[in-house]
């Protein structure tokens, strides 16, 4: 736990004064507590009519006989009003002292509270920026062995449950103790032999609800993982949904996802059933406590005559008075055990080290000068190289077409230029300069890239294509989209570029997401661009507009063009084909055809489809 702790103390330091002026409040709050239990002698003393007389008024002789002057300069002020303007008055005083306690007590339980909630929220605010940084940061790699549900449940839940249960700590070491410290000096000061009851009564409450939380923390780990392992399955129903309709699998994925809430249900209900145990176990405990403390201090009053009646009622309060703050107490430290396993599960994200770091010495490259070499790489996803000692040269304003059959390596280089992963052998060069030398920002700034897949958000489409020019003029969005041969769609729309396309740009075609897309890519105006495959879903006649779009996009560019479709690539300079992760040929269109191997082949069985 104190791990945990020292690594939440950083989120802590913008609020220190919150944390200071929580303590302050929270001590002034338990001595208030006492005090309004305290003030409620005299009141019993004045109805009784018991009160001792004091004529002679109390002189205030230092702070560590506060106590004792306190008391007197009471009595003598109720003695004063009793002779001066009769009983009503002294009662009347007694009863503005008692509200006065009790408002104070309830000021500063208030004040600790606001304090406490802006430190609660200023932590939880930046701990949800900080890990939203840290996903955003995380390389590709790390998602493709996560489940996204599994991430979202970490930034909500667990995020959450680290707010709501550490911060239990400050009232678990501060607010609650100093309650029960504040109110067993009073009952000291009354009876030592009743308070003897209550010394002996907490620390086996404590044993024993220690012992019923052990297991709380183990289960609460399980709850959260359950909760990432189904919010994910909620997320992928969502996406997948046209997939579970057409193949009638709605009943598998109902399953699926009945098993796991059933699974979350029963560690809910057994964290659960804990936690409620906590409160009431506490509060027999201190009945019983609070029983025996009747008996034995009912012997001392009716048949010893060593204690006063009214003390032992105000004794009996205080007593009761530890009851609340022992029960919190309890509460608070299984908060603390749920919150223990949400932070491990917090900061096991947070501490990933990432994989594809930026260079410390970082070289900044604003420009594309001559070309991009890939020397003698050698990659592999898993355990088999995708790339087997793959080499190439692209010169500047040269159009390279990668072609081959599927897995044959072709989007991986579009993985290692994008440093979306790192090769594990050989080297990447732009303008003769290993691209892990540069800084990563510099190296994406001058590549753009268009998928297979049209990963629009939902947002509006001016939005949409300026994400890597934020800056952009409505000139310069329509410009973009004139290039991508979108406009004329675009400007039918209600609202133009500010229209929303909706969730992925699902109220759009996909021939009208992908000609956005690469508009994306034109405003961004990037040096060399990458094409991944990107016509290869479309259909014939949106595939003849998004090709124009990318040949007007490639004039004066470097471009790579990883191509399914071979007749979208037969004007590129130079035409690679790929098999197994080398490569097979290299040449132009008629050079490759002439050749009469594999890119023949391949052309020959495109055109009889």
């Amino acid at each position: 736990m104190e791990k945990n702790l020292i690594k939440l103390l950083p989120y802590t330091k913008p609020y220190k004064t919150n944390i200071v002026l929580n303590i302050v409040y929270n001590v002034l709050y338990a001595l208030f507590s006492t005090l309004s239990m305290i003030t409620l002698f005299p009141l019993l003393e004045v109805l009784f009519k018991k009160s001792n007389e004091v004529i002679k008024e109390p002189v205030f002789n230092g702070i560590e006989n506060i106590g004792k002057f306190g008391k007197e300069w009471l009595f003598y002020n109720i003695s004063h009003l009793n002779k001066t303007q009769g009983p009503e008055s002294a009662l009347l005083l007694v009863v503005v002292l008692v509200i006065i306690t009790f408002l104070l007590k309830n000021v500063f339980n208030f004040l600790a509270s606001y304090h406490i909630t802006h430190l609660k929220n200023g932590v939880l605010r930046d701990l949800r920026k900080t890990m939203y940084d840290k996903i955003v940061e995380l390389p590709i790699p790390y998602y493709s062995e996560k489940r996204k549900g599994d991430m979202m449940a970490r930034m909500l839940g667990d995020v959450n449950e680290v707010q709501n249960s550490f911060f239990s700590i400050l009232e678990l070491i501060v607010k609650e103790p100093l309650t029960i410290l504040f109110t067993i000096i009073a009952m000291l000061n009354i009876s030592v032999n009743l308070t003897l009851f209550v010394f002996i009564f907490i620390p086996i409450s404590g044993f024993v609800i220690s012992k019923v939380g052990k297991s709380l923390k183990a289960k609460s780990t399980r709850a959260q993982e359950e909760s990432g392992y189904f919010i994910s399955l909620v997320e992928e129903s969502l996406s997948g949904l046209k997939v579970i309709k057409s193949y009638n699998a709605e009943g598998i994925f109902k399953t699926m996802f009945g098993d796991s809430i059933n699974r979350l249900f029963v560690f809910s209900n057994l964290i659960g059933n804990k936690n409620n145990l906590a409160s009431p176990l506490s509060e027999f405990m201190g009945i019983v406590t609070i029983a025996t403390l009747l008996w034995y201090g009912g012997n001392l009053v009716l048949v010893d005559k060593t204690l006063d009646g009214s003390l032992f009622l105000v004794y009996m309060l205080l007593a009761y008075n530890i009851l609340t703050p022992a029960k919190n107490i309890s509460k608070a430290s299984y908060a603390v055990k749920n919150g223990l396993a949400a932070a491990e599960r917090v900061f096991e994200v947070l501490e990933i080290e990432n994989t594809i770091p930026n260079d410390k010495n970082a070289i900044i490259k604003k420009s594309f000068d001559s070309n991009i070499t890939i020397s003698n790489i050698n990659f592999k996803y898993k355990d088999d190289n995708v790339l087997k000692e793959f080499s190439l040269e692209v010169n500047k304003g040269q159009t390279v077409a990668l072609v081959g059959q599927s897995g044959s390596g072709k989007s991986t280089i579009a993985n290692l230029l994008t440093r979306f992963y790192d090769v594990n052998e050989g080297t990447i060069q732009i303008d003769g300069i290993d691209i892990k030398k540069l800084d990563i920002h510099c190296l994406r700034g001058l590549i753009g890239l268009v998928t297979q897949d049209s990963i629009l958000f939902n947002d509006t489409i001016k939005a949409n294509i300026a994400l890597g020019k934020e800056d952009a003029t409505d000139e310069e969005i329509i410009e973009a989209l004139k290039i991508a041969n979108a406009f004329e769609f675009v400007n039918e729309l209600p609202h133009g570029i500010h229209t929303n396309i909706g969730d992925s740009g699902n109220k759009l075609s996909g021939g009208q997401k992908q000609r956005l897309s690469i508009a994306r890519a034109v405003l961004k105006n990037p040096p060399i661009m990458i094409l991944d495959e990107a016509t290869s879903a479309l259909d014939t006649e949106s595939e003849k507009f998004v090709q124009v779009a990318l040949e007007n996009m490639m004039q004066n560019r470097t471009s790579i063009v990883i191509a399914h479709r071979l007749s979208t690539i037969q004007k590129a300079n130079k035409i690679v084909v790929m098999q197994k992760g080398r490569i097979v040929e290299q040449g132009t269109h008629e050079e490759l055809i002439a050749l009469n191997g594999t890119y023949n082949k391949l052309v020959s069985m495109q055109s009889l489809e």
